[in-house]
């Protein structure tokens, strides 16, 4: 398989790497085994370098409804082509965290769209479209970027906005993001931790889990950077 393959030889390879075995254990992980073959991301990853960036053939993966094609589209789509609509068509078929999460990763945190779907998704009622918002807030805030502290502080209004919600699979983003953000500078750090005790404070067994795990974070980590006083 080199470039220029099509989607029915992609798919096909991934059909004869499938391991039912591998499907088992990532139900365990609250994985969707869907439409699921078991093939491991490295192998993914070997997949698409060999693919190349291909807008046509990642929407070709995409539709197939395959799990692990799915996974594979974002690798290989293009950011450049990528257009709002496509982004929201995508987000609507996700039904599981790795699919959502891959796709906020590899591809949608480096669209142009990125800062304003994290906004849209954060306030959607889907459980995996919310995720995906701040999927993507904990993605922006991860990658080596010119980007200025007050996306992020708009970000943290909406992680607040958001720490109520009890799903699982919201309620793990919702901490990703806020801990990420924390990480990426110190003034943002402060914000942050001022952000999570807030939080805290809220009548709500998701938000004190959310507040209290990243507070262990991002305290520990500013007093690490603190400067250790003259004579101690």
């Amino acid at each position: 398989m080199t470039k220029g393959s099509s989607a029915a030889e992609l798919i096909a390879e991934l059909e004869a790497r499938a391991n039912p075995a591998n499907v088992a254990g990532m139900a365990r992980y609250g994985i969707s085994t869907e439409h699921t073959l078991g093939v491991p991301i490295p192998l993914l990853r070997g997949l698409a370098k060999r693919a190349g960036k291909d807008h046509r053939l990642a929407g070709e993966l995409w539709a197939s409804g395959i799990h692990e094609a799915r996974i594979l589209a974002t690798m290989i789509e293009d950011p450049a082509r990528v257009t709002s609509a496509q982004m929201d068509r995508w987000a609507r078929d996700f039904d599981s965290w790795d699919v959502c999460d891959q796709a906020c990763q590899n591809l949608f945190r480096y669209t142009p769209f990125a800062c304003a779907k994290a906004t849209q998704w954060s306030a959607a009622t889907a459980e995996f479209v919310r995720r995906a918002g701040f999927a993507l807030m904990a993605g922006l805030a991860a990658q080596p970027s010119e980007m200025e502290d007050a996306p992020f502080e708009a970000f943290l209004k909406l992680i607040a906005g958001a720490a109520t919600d009890d799903r699982n699979m919201v309620k793990k983003a919702v901490n990703w993001a806020l801990r990420q953000i924390g990480k990426r500078n110190a003034r943002l750090l402060k914000k942050a931790i001022a952000a999570a005790e807030r939080i805290e404070r809220l009548d709500s067994r998701s938000a004190r889990w959310i507040a209290k795990d990243a507070l262990r974070e991002l305290r520990g980590r500013a007093a690490k950077a603190r400067p250790v006083s003259e004579g101690r």
